[in-house]
């Protein structure tokens, strides 16, 4: 596939897009049962919504499309040797690549390119260069950042790198490039699954599957994509788990809204920063914390082949493979992960732990943070959700962890601290035994 092509949305109204995050009438209608407010509503009221060219933050889904497209347009993926790598002033130069043709015209590949701190870190990785270090060297002493990585790239001039950059606006087909992104600095077996294409081809998994369900949010970051899923269909009760819990946000409690939706989160990463997931997600409807179950996780590898120098261009047929076999996951994650069996299973095995009594709070919560190394203000703010939450029990200490989560403006952040409420609840009713 080339990865400097345009790539054409399909018009909203006939799109997957489109009817997987407007609410259908029978979901608005929905809205207004004793199921309570509307779930994106109440997440945006308290959580920023963010969206520019790079990335966004609880986004809708189109609001993410448009930005992949926009990304997409401007991507370019180059296989070179050690020897075709340079840096000059903390910047990747890259020379002696042919031009690649394309249908709108000739891109330039040469040219000067400012590494992102995951392309950072992927220098550091593959050339076997300490992280903290070159991170050092880049903000203090940027002649030897260079000295270093030039040195450890001359040692093997033929080895061979994938760099996935992105072309400055100002360089258009045929032009000369300006200043671009070096986005990742990775393997040349590296696999290319993009955002944009998994995207759609998860999409379509769900819209397949024939089950009703709706994209709830979105985020991008520099490292990933996040896509939330939550089935309109499947809501299981959960009276004990929910006990005595008031929500943060609206003072609404867990006794009057005793329910959880089915779920899962879409992730992938297009720079090395972790394989295609599909994790399931329940949903507390009272206060929309999300619980990820990382142990049940559905997973692709970037690991394939070696590729030839120059740009790459996968074949339509390999293309279609790869996100056959993504739609094909999705549709089997739906299946799996938005059944009722599925999560009343999963929430037999939660309220186990989760009604042990917390007798001393700000000591619980010091142990668990301590044992997960969640420190500083996010710790802080844990013990806030929980004083807030008012439920006293293992449980509670799980809720205060994932509505901790929410307000966290960084998502990879967000995400990998809602991950853990799971082993929060663990470790809190172990230690409250």
């Amino acid at each position: 596939m080339g990865h400097a092509e345009v790539i054409r949305l399909p018009h909203p109204e006939d799109s997957v897009l489109w009817n997987m995050s407007r609410a259908s009438p029978d979901t608005a209608e929905r809205s207004s049962t004793p199921r309570g407010n509307n779930m994106t509503q109440q997440y945006a009221q308290r959580t920023a919504v963010r969206t520019n060219a790079e990335g966004a933050r609880n986004a809708t889904l189109e609001d993410l499309a448009t930005i992949l497209q926009t990304q997409q347009e401007r991507k370019l993926d180059v296989i070179a040797p050690a020897s075709a790598l340079d840096m000059r002033d903390g910047n990747l130069v890259i020379r002696g690549v042919e031009p690649h043709i394309q249908p709108t015209g000739v891109v330039n590949v040469d040219g000067t390119y400012r590494p992102t701190d995951v392309a950072d870190e992927g220098f550091a990785d593959k050339l076997k260069i300490p992280t903290q270090y070159l991170r050092r060297l880049r903000a203090e002493h940027l002649p030897l950042y260079d000295l270093n990585v030039n040195g450890w790239l001359e040692q093997e001039p033929e080895r061979r790198f994938l760099v996935r950059a992105l072309r400055s606006d100002a360089a258009a087909p045929g032009g000369e490039p300006g200043e671009g992104v070096a986005r990742a600095f990775l393997s040349d077996s590296y696999r290319l699954i993009d955002n944009f294409d998994l995207l759609l081809a998860a999409l379509d998994g769900i819209r397949q599957s024939g089950h009703a369900a709706q994209v709830t949010g979105c985020d991008l970051t520099d490292r990933r994509m996040y896509v939330r899923v939550e089935s309109d269909e499947v809501a299981v009760q959960a009276r004990e788990l929910l006990k005595g819990y008031r929500s943060p946000y609206t003072g609404q409690t867990g006794d009057e809204l005793p329910l959880i939706s089915a779920g899962f989160v879409i992730r992938n990463s297009e720079v090395g920063a972790g394989a295609f997931t599909i994790t399931p997600r329940a949903v507390v409807q009272v206060c929309t914390n999300g619980l990820t179950m990382t142990e049940d996780v559905m997973r692709e590898v970037h690991l394939g082949g070696k590729q030839d120098d120059g740009v790459i261009q996968w074949s339509g047929a390999t293309q279609s493979k790869v996100l056959e076999l993504i739609t094909a996951k999705t549709t089997d994650a739906v299946r799996t992960f938005l059944s009722r069996d599925f999560v009343e299973g999963k929430l037999r095995g939660i309220e186990a732990a989760a009604g042990r009594p917390v007798a001393n709070p700000t000591q619980t919560i010091e142990h668990v943070t301590k044992k997960l190394n969640i420190s500083g203000p996010v710790k802080d703010r844990i013990l806030a959700h929980f004083i807030q939450g008012r439920q006293i029990t293992a449980g509670g200490v799980m809720q205060a962890i994932t509505a901790a989560a929410q307000q966290i403006p960084n998502a990879d952040a967000s995400y990998d601290l809602e991950a853990l409420a799971l082993p929060a609840l663990r470790a809190a009713a172990a230690y409250a035994a």
